[in-house]
């Protein structure tokens, strides 16, 4: 099968010297495609930045805003028979980036552009075999219920429900949720995550690498 994976944080420009971005480290995506690869699936990873290497045999497209993502997941996303969305996309980007750094002054009034959302985009032309699987990080006691919604309103087939503590962490608590509201928490690495997933899309999809 074909794997579409996204992994890493993005970057979104002030100036040519500062950025918004988060601590993710992409290693859940890189793990993704890791063993996507191993079971013989073709794997593409788009990745933001980060200080991994991306493994032998993967196709690897870089990019670094979320605009720049966006536009290379809907671009090779009619190609793929599963997207695993992993990256932690940054919500908003600056209205405008200056050319020069931007002197210290008080106050600096930011004004921010919210993102394209990149799985809602993918999910209006999703077709009736591609498989989705999406993350939802969540540190609020709605953290179940808005999984959910993102389950439903995104089509996707699964949804890695997992908190802040996840990010940079080898090892964290995930609930995995089918759409058909199926729920299972592990306590494990990020690569038995990344297995489990390989496993349920090859099952969603009827395929047997064994």
């Amino acid at each position: 099968m074909r794997f579409l994976v996204t992994a890493g944080p993005t970057r979104e420009w002030i100036d040519p010297i500062r950025y918004i971005s988060n601590a993710s480290s992409g290693r859940m995506g890189y793990e993704v495609a890791r063993q996507a690869l191993k079971r013989n699936h073709t794997v593409t990873l788009i990745s933001g930045p980060t200080n991994l290497r991306p493994p032998r045999g993967v196709q690897t497209i870089p990019v670094e805003t979320a605009l720049q993502m966006h536009s290379a997941v809907l671009q090779h996303l009619p190609e793929a028979d599963a997207l695993v969305m992993t990256a932690a996309v940054a919500d908003f980007r600056p209205a405008r980036k200056s050319n020069r750094k931007i002197k210290r002054k008080s106050p600096l009034n930011l004004k921010l552009l919210p993102n394209p959302d990149i799985l809602t985009d993918a999910a209006k032309i999703k077709r009736p075999h591609q498989i989705f699987v999406g993350f939802a990080l969540e540190d609020s006691i709605n953290a179940t219920e808005n999984a959910l919604r993102k389950l439903k309103t995104k089509h996707l087939d699964l949804v890695v429900l997992n908190t802040k503590q996840t990010i940079g962490a080898e090892r964290s608590t995930f609930i995995l949720i089918t759409k058909d509201k199926k729920m299972q928490q592990l306590e494990c690495t990020k690569r038995t995550l990344a297995v489990k997933i390989v496993r349920f899309v090859e099952e969603a999809l009827g395929c047997d690498t064994t």
